[in-house]
């Protein structure tokens, strides 16, 4: 085997996809420097808890503890042969180099880099409904990020709702830990009918080990008492200072669940900005109902020098990710001449293009609901940000023809706000393409712009006085 110490790579990100990018690096001698915006890698689904939390893997993880506890011991084991930067935000990148805040001390630094693997992983899907901005509303990854790294749960009578295997898995995790933390799951609402998963059947049975995972958690629930509704229409939050209720439609009546708390999301999309900054080109992904960065089996982006794995280039989930991120790793060592092993390259090509159709199974088992702009009022905020409604973005479409996503936020200021579109961005979407008649694939997608996430204003003014 040969090395290459020439090379400088870069990874962002530091879970799944991440680890084994760095691991397959450093098994070929080189060293990368890793940058994760968490505390501790191990990216969302298996995050680690502070130091000093006594919970075991068991209680943290459930079936996937040994997986985990793999994970951690792989990443642990990398320390000394990588430049570990954790606590660290990514907020710009270009031109080879990468700026970075740092959490503890809020001060920004530039890291250069020669190649890069964006494991940037995901986050909710969110499609607002009346109410969502009360205090006690949460989307199911931070419910679950509350459990897992806190240690405490969102509230004492959890209502979870919208669709996708992250619904059900939170939801197993809260009703588990609420007998010890004294809360409970209220219901799961998912907008998704029994019918549709049903038919997707086919398709989830190529990975029936997965799916016998997602049966358990459903039968568990049931079997612990925990209402599940399927085929639901999510009508609004109720509260005055904080939730006291989630109203949901069955399409023959409205039904009121009383809640302290409310987890909601649609699946995940994925984290795609640092590849729109870095001038990656896009294409529009009918399966993942969005725009992605475009990639070829490898990890190769369109830009030469970047590569990209895991879930921030499309939601395949946490075994693709590892798999994608030794991938990608394998083809950066490639197209640098270092050699590497064509056979395992091949293996795990393979076994990604083997996971697509229960990929496919999980989408019609969980689709995204369509008619949901339909059902969005006019005072709807979608875009809390900026304080910006479906009536507003509608008025917009309508008077002044827009048509265009970076169009509808010039016009309007949706998407310009903190989350720089993150949360609201596909909402106004599906709102422009129902208001226009247009296709969803048609209305286009909000610009990746820096900072990606909130940063201190005196840093962003250094930053663009500097240039």
């Amino acid at each position: 085997m040969t090395t290459a110490p020439a090379l400088q790579p870069a990874i962002v990100g530091a879970g799944p996809a991440g680890i084994r990018a760095a691991q397959t690096l450093v098994a070929h001698g080189v060293r990368p420097v890793v940058i994760d915006e968490a505390v501790r890698g191990g990216g969302q689904i298996y995050r680690r808890p502070p130091a000093h939390f006594a919970r075991s893997p068991e209680t943290l993880y459930g079936t996937e503890a040994s997986r985990a506890t793999d994970l951690h011991s792989t990443f642990d084991s990398l320390q000394t042969h990588i430049d570990y930067q954790p606590d660290s935000l990514v907020w710009n990148a270009q031109g080879g180099l990468l700026d970075v805040l740092h959490g503890p001390t809020q001060t920004t630094r530039t890291v250069p880099y020669g190649q890069l693997i964006v494991a940037s992983g995901a986050t909710d899907r969110v499609l607002p409904m009346p109410g969502w901005t009360l205090p006690g509303v949460y989307t199911l990854g931070g419910a679950q990020v509350a459990l897992k790294f806190q240690g405490c749960t969102i509230g004492r009578n959890v209502v979870l709702m919208g669709t996708g295997p992250l619904l059900y898995l939170v939801a197993y995790q809260y009703a588990k830990a609420g007998a010890k933390m004294g809360a409970k799951v209220a219901a799961v609402l998912d907008t998704a009918r029994f019918a549709d998963q049903l038919a997707a059947l086919p398709g989830m049975l190529t990975q029936p080990t997965i799916l016998g995972k997602g049966l358990y958690y459903v039968a568990w629930l049931r079997a612990h008492g925990v209402a599940v509704h399927t085929g639901v229409r999510p009508v609004r939050v109720q509260g005055e200072t904080r939730v006291n209720a989630v109203v949901w439609s069955d399409g023959a009546a409205e039904h009121t669940v009383p809640c302290d708390a409310v987890g909601f999301g649609y699946a995940l999309r994925s984290e795609t900005q640092l590849a729109d900054l870095l001038g990656c080109r896009f294409a529009w992904a009918p399966m993942h109902r969005a725009h992605l960065p475009e990639r070829d089996a490898a990890g190769r982006t369109s830009v030469a020098g970047v590569y990209l794995a895991g879930d921030g280039a499309g939601i395949m989930g946490a075994d693709a990710a590892e798999w994608a991120g030794e991938r990608a790793a394998l083809a950066l060592l490639e197209d640098h001449s270092v050699q590497v092993n064509a056979e395992r390259a091949a293996e795990l090509e393979r076994k990604l293009t083997k996971l697509m159709p229960f990929r496919q199974g999980l989408e019609s088992a969980f689709p995204f609901p369509t008619d949901w702009a339909a059902h969005a009022p006019d005072a709807l905020v979608v875009c809390r940000c900026e304080n910006i409604t479906a009536g507003e973005l509608r008025a917009c479409a309508r008077d002044a023809g827009a048509d265009e996503m970076n169009r509808l936020k010039a016009l309007t200021r949706v998407g310009m706000g903190r989350c720089q579109g993150r949360m609201c961005g596909v909402a106004a979407a599906e709102i422009l393409a129902h208001a226009t008649g247009k296709p969803i694939d048609t209305v286009g997608r909000l610009r990746g712009q820096a900072p990606i996430k909130p940063i201190p204003i005196h840093l962003q003014a250094q930053a663009e006085a500097a240039e």
